[in-house]
């Protein structure tokens, strides 16, 4: 396991534009490693569900999701279960559609603990990206997966969700990682 602690707020990587990657590195060792960390990392949180690379002090546009996003159930129901869920691999993702509804939701992020926030964001989105084989792919979302995409793609520009929140608010237990 080659897990990395999350950066967190503060941090200059969460603000600069990462990096796109050159494809014919996608398969080099370093790139490899740095997903295997990133996966690694996501799965040692409580809470997260996806990771993006500047969130483990890295500047380069990859973000990983878990599939625990296409089951949008109560975190109460899996709490005590211990899953081994998929993480997918976006490398240089680009937006490709994002549908004209938008939805309002809370969010929170690994890099800001104890922090949430109301967040619009489209309800649909289609984009395309790389996997770690350095193969193409379209991907389409919606609901909480589609939130979760353009979660990470903010990263990847240097964003934070606390930069589009509404109604910011701070828990007082904040030792647990938040989603997202």
């Amino acid at each position: 396991m080659s897990k990395k602690s999350i950066v967190k707020i503060g941090n200059k990587t969460l603000r600069e534009k990462a990096e796109r990657v050159y494809l014919d590195k996608i398969t080099s060792p370093e790139i490899q490693q740095t997903i295997q960390t990133m996966s690694d990392t996501l799965a040692a949180t409580s809470d997260g569900i996806g990771i993006a690379a500047p969130q483990i002090g890295v500047p380069l546009q990859i973000f990983i999701a878990s599939e625990e996003a296409l089951f949008e159930r109560k975190k109460d129901e899996t709490k005590n279960i211990k899953h081994h869920w998929k993480h997918f691999v976006f490398i240089n993702p680009r937006v490709v559609k994002l549908s004209r509804k938008k939805k309002e939701d809370y969010e929170g992020c690994l890099s800001v603990p104890g922090k949430y926030g109301l967040v619009k964001r489209a309800e649909k989105i289609t984009i395309r990206a790389y996997d770690e084989h350095g193969m193409e792919h379209t991907r389409g979302a919606s609901g909480l997966f589609a939130r979760l995409f353009q979660h990470e793609i903010d990263h990847l520009q240097g964003i934070l969700f606390i930069d589009k929140a509404q109604k910011i608010i701070t828990l007082l237990d904040h030792k647990k990682e938040n989603p997202v």
